[in-house]
C-alpha cells in the first residue's frame, strides 16, 4: 500500500504482512488535503485506503470543493441541504440537474468529475418538428425531459444542432451521442446508414454513418462502410456515437447533423430523446 511501513510475523501458514503506520501521518493534515485536491475525485478515493489520517484528510471539504464546478450552486435546490461537499458531488454524478429552462440536462462523471450534458430534442432542430403529421411531442417516464421526440412518418430525415462549449469541461476530449429508442423496427430508417456530422463551427466536421437498428442484410455493399451500431445504455435507451471533439480553453460552439434524405422511403418510429456529450473514454 502506498505509503506504509509493513512488519512481518512467522506463522504455520507462512509470513503475514501486518501494516505500519504511514510516513505522510506526520503531515498535518491540512496539508494532505492540499495535495489530494490537486489529484482526481477517483484517486481521492484511492488514496483514503491509505491511512485513517488519509481517510480524514480526504473527506475534508476542501478536496470537495475543487472537484465541484465553480457554479455549483446555481445547480442545486436551495432547499436540499447536503453533510459534505463530498455527499454534494456525488449527489450531482447519481442525479441529473435540469438546466436552462428544462431544455439541457446536466451531471458530472464521477471518476473525473468532469462536466456532461445532454441537450433535449426541443433544443435541436428537427425539419418538419412543429407539423403534427410528421412528428409529435411525447411523454416518456424513462426520459429525464417533459417531452421527446417521436417520429411519425417523413421522408426527409433531418436534425441539426448547436451549443457552446463554455458548459462543458476545458481541456477535455468529448464524444457525442444521439439518445434514443424505436418502434416497429423504425420502418424505412432503422436498416440504413445515416450521416452524421460534429464539429466546431466554424471547422469541417467529422462524419460518419450510423444504425438506428442495424443492416438487414449483412452482404449488402453499403455494410462494407464504417457503420456505428447503436448500443442499450442502462437507462432502458439506445444510443449511437456522432463523433468525438476536443474542448480547449476558449469558448467555442459545436454543431452536430444527422440527416438521410437519399433513401425515397418514407421513415417512421424513432423516438429522441436528445445528444449527450460525455467525456471520451480512454482506449
Amino acid at each position: 500500500m502506498m505509503g506504509q511501513n509493513h512488519g512481518i510475523i512467522e506463522s504455520s501458514g507462512g509470513e503475514i504482512v501486518i501494516p505500519g503506520p504511514s510516513p505522510f501521518d506526520v503531515l498535518p493534515e491540512d496539508c494532505i488535503s492540499n495535495i489530494i485536491s490537486f489529484t482526481s475525485p477517483r484517486d481521492a478515493c484511492v488514496a483514503a485506503s491509505v491511512s485513517k489520517t488519509f481517510e480524514s484528510a480526504v473527506n475534508s471539504d476542501s478536496v470537495w470543493n475543487k472537484f465541484l464546478p465553480p457554479d455549483y450552486s446555481s445547480l442545486i435546490s436551495q432547499s436540499r441541504v447536503f453533510a459534505s461537499k463530498k455527499e454534494l458531488y456525488f449527489a450531482l454524478c447519481h442525479n441529473q440537474v435540469l438546466i436552462e429552462d428544462g431544455k439541457k440536462s446536466f451531471w458530472l462523471e464521477k471518476a473525473s468529475g468532469k462536466r456532461c450534458i445532454m441537450l433535449s430534442s426541443k433544443e435541436l432542430w428537427i425539419t418538419w418538428g412543429s407539423s403534427p403529421e410528421y412528428w409529435q411531442w411525447i411523454s416518456d417516464p424513462e426520459s429525464r425531459f417533459e417531452k421527446v421526440a417521436e417520429l411519425l412518418d417523413v421522408c426527409w430525415f433531418e436534425i441539426r444542432g448547436k451549443t457552446s462549449t463554455r458548459v462543458l469541461s476545458p481541456g477535455t476530449r468529448y464524444s457525442a451521442y444521439i439518445v434514443f429508442k424505436t418502434k416497429d423496427g423504425c420502418r424505412g430508417l432503422g436498416h440504413l446508414p445515416v450521416e452524421v456530422g460534429l464539429g466546431l463551427v466554424g471547422q469541417e466536421s467529422s462524419k460518419r454513418f450510423i444504425y438506428f437498428v442495424g443492416p438487414r442484410n449483412r452482404r449488402r455493399g453499403r455494410e462494407t462502410r464504417d457503420v456505428t451500431k447503436p448500443e442499450q445504455r442502462e437507462d432502458g435507451w439506445m444510443e449511437a456515437e456522432l463523433g468525438e471533439f476536443f474542448n480547449e480553453e476558449r469558448c467555442d460552439e459545436i454543431e452536430l447533423s444527422v440527416i438521410e434524405i437519399k433513401s425515397p422511403s418514407w421513415k417512421s418510429g424513432l423516438i429522441i430523446q436528445g445528444i449527450e456529450f460525455r467525456p471520451t473514454k480512454s482506449p
